[in-house]
């Protein structure tokens, strides 16, 4: 009787061992599109051993034969008889055993042994075949079958020499191997320089390193200067503005023309100042301030006017669009423009008259703007201020313009309510600045303190970006046709529901519960207000800032999340981003009622913009990363208390709360415990004393390793609060 049961539950269907041989024998045939088999060399692959799943397998031949799937060669072999299946996408090498190869059409990454790489290195576009099925809670795993587009051939690194050649041992913690460059190949470079090499060869079978040839030496490796060009040539970076650029910059006439003067709003007599960090050298942004008989405040925010210095098509124009953004490392600034214009020309600085791009606001006390004015105009700035000297009258110290600096703060204060009772995020992740000695090196690192002062340029800083995308959008009536004015917006997308979905994970990890009811934002204020001043605060607020949306440079405007504003953009910082420049320039052409201009063209300088900004970013957390490492070094042997920020399947990723550096314990060095992965759940798990650590644990560490070449931190583990405590 059970066994009739047990019948009638299977009648007409096919067992699962036959599904996972039909199954088997469509991959292999498909993975291996040049090679033919025999019959027992089928069944020995397939692991196929009794003799009803042999016949199977000869029967399911035959049929796949009379499908046209397959076709048998003269000496009877079986040869697959369609086309492969190759997907294309981008090298994710992780370490040294494997890599993730990212497909777009995909919902998951291809697994791939170092071994089956061919060759492709981090960052290359390859062409990937899947050789097996995804499993349980596994990716796919594939091959490479060809290198489609090489990322880079320019590589940063320290040379080795030995008696009859030499290695450059990359910098980059994604390439995992050196490149040979023969003596004659050396450019007068010593053993332990910094160098550029440039691969002249590629690896294949018979060779496996690739072969190069230094192109340039930056200096003996561990230096300051030299690891900051380090980071420089490794992103691309310009060390110096060309002679040409730097002549046609002096070549610009300093003195201003009563004929341009006459041609703007004169605002030289308005109470009138900067605000900038003690260190800035180029103030972009000056802010008047006046009472108007109607009790509402006149509130100027006036921008240097870059436009009318750099030309369309001029030398300037081009070297500016290419660099596109200033860069900002720890201990340079790689300016956009050269230093006449940077800091000299287009730098509102105090007691003296400069031309601007004005946007003017009448506004009540309660923040609300009733009339805007957008146009050139020249200033006299009265005073420059630092953050640290605004700070001080904001808190009630006497100083000059005393009313005026009150005025402003309460009024970006009302600004400020609004913007968030509209719901929009409030970010304040935590930077850090560096003390360094003459000769560059870390003395200390200073956790940056962003007070009122620093709220309240930002919040005018936004009112004038957003207003001037709302006035042209506006213009446009919103249309995106030939009719309508083409602009430059800066979008911030809704966060990707499933991105979101693993941050909230995330979260859950240090014990803070979000959802999506009731909206993202008032979520994530609310977690940014619980976590103030908690070990886990960076930790938190940088993941969160990692699982939204970037945001970026185009001609739709699509809003801005974070702001929360329908329409956003970039006004305010000409003599650092070329976008500001676009604006400038579309703006008064739309002003002086000119014909709009070619979308696609902006879009094009948009996308460029937006990688730009991409590269300066990675490359001052490279300088940032640097430095940390760098001052860690002298730490060896030191005991600190950090928190778990991150967890893989070879180590755990903590964050050291004094510092804010970030350092790794290899799972594999944990010596009293064997410990397993747990994917899901963001933790790994004790084998045998089922101890768990997970993100946002707090973990006693010791420093034993730092590499200034590849900016890494290793730890080793001291003891872990509240747990293990009988180990």
């Amino acid at each position: 009787m059970s066994r009739k049961k047990k019948s009638s539950r299977t009648h007409g269907k096919i067992p699962r061992v036959k599904i996972n041989i039909k199954h088997e024998l469509k991959l292999h045939f498909q993975n291996r599109s040049n090679e033919s088999f025999s019959f027992s060399q089928l069944v020995k692959q397939l692991r196929v051993r009794d003799g009803k799943s042999k016949e199977f397998v000869k029967e399911l031949l035959f049929k796949m034969e009379a499908e046209n799937q397959l076709r048998r060669g003269p000496d009877g072999r079986w040869i697959t008889a369609l086309e492969p299946t190759y997907y294309e996408g981008t090298v994710d090498h992780v370490n040294p055993k494997f890599a993730y190869i990212m497909v777009e059409s995909l919902p998951d990454d291809i697994w791939v042994k170092s071994k089956d790489l061919n060759f492709a290195m981090h960052g290359d576009t390859v062409t990937i075949q899947i050789t097996s099925k995804a499993k349980a809670s596994q990716r796919p795993e594939g091959r490479v079958i060809s290198i489609v587009k090489r990322v880079k051939n320019e590589f940063v690194g320290r040379l080795e020499v030995s008696q009859k050649f030499g290695f450059v041992v990359l910098d980059s913690r994604n390439i995992f191997f050196d490149v040979l460059v023969y003596p004659q190949k050396f450019k007068k470079a010593i053993h332990n320089d910094k160098v550029l090499v440039k691969i002249d060869k590629w690896p294949n079978n018979e060779n496996k390193s690739p072969l190069g040839s230094i192109i340039y030496v930056l200096g003996q490796a561990g230096e300051n200067n030299t690891e900051i060009h380090a980071i420089m040539a490794e992103y691309g970076l310009p060390f110096e503005f060309s002679k040409k650029v730097e002549t046609a910059a002096a070549l610009i006439p300093v003195a201003i023309s009563k004929e341009e003067i006459n041609k703007r709003r004169d605002f030289r007599k308005e109470i009138t100042f900067t605000i900038d960090p003690h260190d800035a050298k180029d103030f972009d942004d000056a802010l008047s301030v006046k009472k108007l008989h109607n009790g509402h405040i006149e509130v100027g925010i006036h921008i240097a006017d870059v436009s009318h210095y750099v030309k369309p098509d001029s030398l300037l124009e081009k070297e500016a669009f290419e660099r596109a953004t200033s860069v900002y490392l720890v201990d340079r600034t790689i300016p956009m423009l050269p230093e006449k214009l940077s800091n000299n020309l287009c730098s509102l600085r105090p007691k003296e008259e400069k031309l601007t791009f004005s946007a003017v606001f009448e506004i009540n006390d309660q923040g609300k703007v009733f009339e805007k004015w957008f146009g050139r105009t020249v200033i006299h700035s009265d005073r420059r201020f630092t953050y640290e000297d605004a700070q001080e009258i904001i808190e009630g110290n006497v100083g000059d313009y005393q009313e005026e600096i009150l005025l402003l703060n309460n009024l970006a204060g009302r600004l400020r309510d609004r913007r968030f009772a509209n719901g929009a995020v409030n970010f304040e992740s935590v930077e850090v600045n560096f003390r360094l000695d003459e000769k560059g090196k870390a003395l200390e690192v200073i956790p940056k303190e962003r007070k009122e002062a620093h709220k309240m340029i930002e919040e005018f800083m936004l009112l004038a970006n957003r207003e001037v995308a709302t006035f042209i959008f506006d213009k446009g009536k919103g249309k995106q046709t030939e009719g309508s004015f083409p602009f430059v917006y800066r979008v911030h997308n809704d966060p990707d529901p499933e991105k979101f979905e693993n941050f909230i994970k995330f979260a859950s990890g240090f014990g803070y519960q979000l959802s999506t009811q009731g909206g993202i934002s008032k979520n994530l204020n609310k977690l940014f207000t619980d976590i103030q001043g908690k070990p886990e605060q960076n930790v938190l607020e940088s993941i969160a800032i990692r699982s939204l949306a970037k945001a970026r440079y185009t001609t739709d405007s699509k809003g801005h999340f974070g702001l929360c504003f329908e329409h956003y953009t970039h006004f305010t910082s000409p003599i650092r981003r070329y976008p500001d420049v676009m604006v400038h320039r579309l703006l008064w052409s739309y002003l002086e009622g000119e014909k709009p201009q070619e979308k696609e063209l902006i879009e094009q300088k948009c996308i460029h913009s937006s990688e730009r900004e991409k590269r300066a970013a990675e490359a001052e957390r490279a300088s940032i990363k640097f430095k940390q490492v760098e001052f860690m070094s002298e730490m060896l042997g030191e005991n600190f208390d950090g928190i778990v920020s991150g967890i893989t399947e070879w180590g755990l990723f903590v964050e050291i709360i004094a510092t804010k550096c970030e350092g790794m314990i290899r799972i594999a060095d944990i010596d009293h415990d064997q410990f397993k992965y747990d994917e899901k759940q963001y933790r790994i798990v004790g084998r045998r004393t089922g101890g768990i650590v997970s993100l946002g644990d707090e973990i006693h560490v010791k420093v034993i390793k730092t590499d200034i070449d590849r900016r890494t931190i290793d730890l080793f583990w001291v003891k872990k609060m509240d747990l293990f405590q009988n180990i």
